[in-house]
This record gives structure tokens, sequence and C-alpha cells, in this order.
């Protein structure tokens, strides 16, 4: 495990609790904590807040994870210099290179809304392999189930032209000795006993999994004590209605969330939205749909609302409460009162995703624990994530992934506009847009 570094990620959003540094430091010595996770608010590492600077002094001399989207120069060896050591944002081959030149170790992502393997690929080379590795960040059981984990990312790095040894090195041995874990990473005496056998280098399929020596069948699992869930009825979100979705002002000119597809970076656009009758309508010609962000701890009851343009929606609504990092409530939609549906259905089914038409919920997935993860087999998460999908398009989306591409649009650490509990965020000057 990694101590979460960023709760909440930046002062510009409400979230169900606070980890100062002092709330670390006892869990440091944990003999299941190996450092410091993805320390995201680099705008606070740069800016030197106060906050920042307790967690990673604390953390001096022990493994940071670093989280620093298109941060280069000087300001990436500000970061760099802050004893941060691994990175899992970049998206290009010279932002890639640039940070492994630097002495960061680069993990290279393909989640399910953020693909960076194909940009760079071709760092993976004998050469740079003892300081890559392969990262799965926010890959969700559906695309696991349809295309793989880190085989698929092996096979497709190889099918792209990598060397097998440096994809493999950087699939095990190099991800083990990046965050300290010395016990592991290659077969050989001493060392723990995780090892796949698999068809072939290119195919990646296993035939047998052993985890610590243990063989990874169904016996396995039947033998795993259980633990009883936590963070139960964590969605304590006032009941919303149509109202509570429309968007004031006098401006014209309004800031609209630009989504590109393959990236949780997002444009900074701006349209010429109207007010009719005191409220910026969706546009659904122009792709100009509706997102909102509601304060689900019962902390404030903030709500907030903007623009989004890149999902496609025609009509509907969906919601979620996987919305990085302070899981509030984020809804999009065209059609208010299904926003508001899905918005209340949530706080029904302690959390999950919904998405809703024409006043009827047409497919959820009620994710209990913290709002964030199911109590059903894998199976069953699979099987409902394909129903949400399929629901989904039946609304006009054509992103592959629109659940997580939610949850994105709300972390105010990656560039260049998101939106929050407590506005819309320029992630670039690092406030809340008026």
């Amino acid at each position: 495990m990694q101590l979460s570094s960023c709760v909440p990620s930046t002062a510009m959003e409400t979230t169900g609790a606070r980890l100062e540094a002092a709330d670390l430091v006892p869990l440091m010595d944990h003999p299941r904590v190996i450092g410091l996770a993805e320390f995201m608010n680099y705008p606070g590492v740069l800016m030197r807040d106060p906050a920042a600077m307790a967690k990673l002094q604390a953390f001096q001399g022990r493994h940071i994870d670093g989280h620093a989207p298109l941060l280069r120069g000087n300001d990436l060896n500000g970061y760099i210099a802050a004893g941060i050591r691994t990175e899992h944002e970049a998206t290009t081959y010279e932002e890639g290179l640039e940070k492994l030149r630097k002495g960061m170790r680069v993990l290279i992502r393909e989640g399910s809304v953020s693909k960076d393997l194909h940009s760079l690929a071709k760092l993976l080379t004998e050469r740079f392999a003892p300081y890559l590795c392969l990262c799965t960040d926010d890959r969700n059981p559906l695309d696991i189930a349809e295309h793989g984990h880190l085989d698929h990312m092996i096979r497709t790095a190889i099918a792209l032209g990598a060397p097998p040894l440096a994809v493999y090195r950087a699939a095990s041995l190099s991800g083990a000795e990046a965050f300290g874990l010395r016990d592991r990473g290659l077969i050989a005496p001493g060392r723990r006993a995780d090892i796949a056998v698999i068809d072939s280098l290119e195919g990646c399929h296993a035939a047998l999994v052993l985890a610590g020596g243990v063989i990874a069948d169904a016996a396995a699992f039947a033998r795993r004590a259980e633990v009883a869930p936590v963070a139960r009825r964590s969605v304590r979100a006032p009941r919303v209605a149509e109202m509570d979705f429309r968007t004031g002002g006098n401006r014209r000119e309004t800031p609209v969330i630009g989504i590109i597809p393959g990236k949780i970076i997002t444009d900074h656009l701006t349209f010429d939205i109207p007010p009719v009758d005191g409220d910026k309508r969706p546009d659904i010609a122009r792709d100009l749909v509706k997102i909102a962000v509601i304060e689900r701890h019962g902390v404030n009851g903030n709500r907030a609302t903007s623009f989004v343009r890149g999902f496609g929606l025609r009509r509907g609504a969906i919601a979620s409460t996987v919305c990085h990092d302070h899981h509030n409530i984020a809804v999009v939609g065209a059609d208010y009162a299904d926003m508001a549906l899905a918005a209340n259905r949530l706080g029904e089914i302690e959390g999950g995703f919904v998405v809703v038409a024409d006043g009827e919920v047409l497919a959820e997935l009620a994710l209990p624990v913290a709002g964030l993860m199911s109590l059903q087999p894998f199976e069953t998460v699979r099987d409902d994530l394909v129903t949400l999908r399929r629901a989904a398009r039946s609304l006009g989306v054509t992103l592959e992934e629109p659940f997580l591409q939610l949850a994105f649009l709300a972390l105010p650490v990656i560039p260049h506009l998101k939106i929050t509990d407590h506005g819309m965020v320029d992630v670039d000057r690092f406030e809340i847009i008026p």
C-alpha cells in the first residue's frame, strides 16, 4: 500500500475527510506501507504549500509516487527535487523522455480512459526498460474482461515493435524495483514465487499463475477470509430538483470542458451560450450538454454546473459517484429532470453508476462500499457494465468509457479545465473561474 497523499487533492473541492501529514506519519512504518501515494497537487509542490511540504518532508528518503501531467522544464526540476521518484501521467514520447533523463521512473499507462501506450511505446527499449514500468491506472472490469490487464499491454507493446525482453522487464522486475519490492520481480532463489506460465512471449496468455507460491485457482480464492465491508451509506447528498441544474449569468461567453478521446487532459474551450430566461441551456446541435457536481459527503451541500463537449449525448443523463478524487456526485445530461433523477438515484443505491432517459432508470450499477466498490463478484460487475455501456450509447454517447471519463472531469490537478463542487477550475491558473 501507499498512503494517500492528496485528500483533498486541492482546496478547490469538498471531501468527506482530510488527511494531513500528522494523520499519515503514524502509519509510515506499517509493514504493508511502501511509501506516499501519487502526489497530485503539483502546483502545491511548486508553490511550497505548507501542508504539501509537511507530507513531503515526513517521507523524505522513502518512496514518494508522482502525478505531474504536462510538467516540463524547471517546473519538472522543482517537482523532482522535492523527492518524487515515479510518475504515470506522461502522454507523449518527449515528455516521457525528459522525465527519464531527469531521474524519474516512468510508468506507461493504459487505462480505460487515458491510453498512452501507443504514444510511449518507443521508450520501451532494453536501455530504458530498467527505468520503465507498466501501469493500468483506472482500468475497469469490462476492459479487463474484454482485452486484459498488464497482459494486454504486453501484447500491444510487442505488436508495436518493442523488444519482448524490454516489455517483460518493465512489466515485472522494473516495477518491483521502482517501488522497493525487492523480494519479487523475477524468478530466482529467495524471491517471492509470483510466477505466470504463459503460452508465448507475444501472446502472454496465462496457463498457470502462482501468487506467493500458491496456485491461483478457484480453490485458493475460496479459502480467502472475508472482510466485512466498510464505508457503507456514505452518499449523503441532498435531494436535487430540475431547477438545481440551471446555469445563470449574463455573459454569453462561457467556459466549456472539451473532452479529448483517449486522454484525461481536457481542452479549455469557450462558447457563446446566450441565457434564456436566466438560464444557459444545453445545445445538442453543438454537443454542449450540462455537467454538474454535487457534494455528497454531507458537509455543505455545494452544487456547481457548467458545460462539457465531447460526450455526444443527445438525451437523458448519466451520473456517477466515482468522481476523482473527492468522489462527489458527477452528472452529465441533456435534460434537467433526468439529471435530477440520476443524481437522486445514486443516493438511494449508496453510489455507483446510473443511466437515465425520459424519467426512467435504464441501467445502474450499485457501488455501496464508499460509493466506489461493488459487493458483487467480478463477473456480475462486468455484465452490469455491458448493460450500462449499451444504455449510454442509446443516449447518443460516443465515448468508449463515459463513466470513468466523467470521473476525471472533476479532478482539478489535470489540465486544462475541470469542475468541482466549488465551480469551474482553470487548472493552468490553479483557480476557480469567477
